[in-house]
């Protein structure tokens, strides 16, 4: 009886051990990065048309989430697609009016008084990232080049003009690109990561102002990833 006793208090000791200590080459076999994101950016026109100019700081914000899918056994490279939001508004100098079912564009004269001018956007975004880093399991303390493309639908678009001279305001323009996309390239070290987004189609479906003078955007800031 005692020995009978003794023999199952060794196999209790040894599935407790065995649920208790970790499998550690099952983690390493296991584990993802990066899944989490939030980016912080300035936001510059290019391919401006003629007179066209921007003023005061134009703010761009991004979160969402990634799956991480590693490619290669040591998992420092892997394929990330992704959802999630970004808002970017643009201050500038061109007046966006409407006027029975017609948007108009014209420049700021240099004599009027200005209180507001901004376009802005909310839009639902689909990134697919190809990823390398220095990763190991133990460690969220890596180099990382992360690029890829991202395409967004822009579910709000906003133009929001005050002056002397009177207010406009427009909402869901109908000359506004719905579909955008570009390429981007984030890369860093730990916490801090560079981020430059181009857009490769424009901000406006046809030329405004000048032709092929159309609105395209530069964005480039901070990334941050969180597991």
């Amino acid at each position: 009886m005692r020995k009978l006793f003794s023999f199952l208090l060794l196999l209790l000791a040894s599935a407790f051990y065995s649920q208790t200590v970790p499998d550690f080459e099952a983690i390493d076999s296991l584990y993802r990065e990066d899944q989490f994101y939030f980016s912080t950016t300035y936001n510059i026109f290019s391919k401006k048309p003629s007179g066209v100019s921007q003023n005061s700081f134009s703010v761009g914000l991004s979160t969402g989430f990634l799956r991480d899918f590693p490619i290669n056994k040591k998992r420092t490279v892997a394929i990330a697609p992704g959802l999630g939001f970004s808002y970017n508004n643009y201050k500038q100098n061109l007046v966006i009016s409407e006027m029975a079912n017609t948007t108009s564009y014209s420049l700021i004269a240099s004599d009027v008084a200005l209180d507001k001018n901004k376009l802005s956007f909310l839009s639902v975004d689909v990134p697919l990232e190809f990823r390398w880093r220095t990763s190991t399991f133990e460690s969220h303390k890596f180099w990382r080049i992360y690029t890829g493309i991202k395409a967004s639908y822009v579910i709000m678009s906003r133009s929001k003009y005050i002056a002397d001279n009177g207010n406009y305001t427009v909402v869901n323009n109908p000359d506004i690109n719905k579909f955008q996309y570009g390429a981007y390239i984030s890369a860093g070290y730990n916490t801090w990561n560079l981020y430059t987004y181009y857009g490769l189609n424009s901000i406006f479906n046809k030329d405004i102002l000048s032709p092929n003078g159309n609105l395209k955007t530069l964005n480039i800031g901070l990334m941050f990833y969180i597991l």
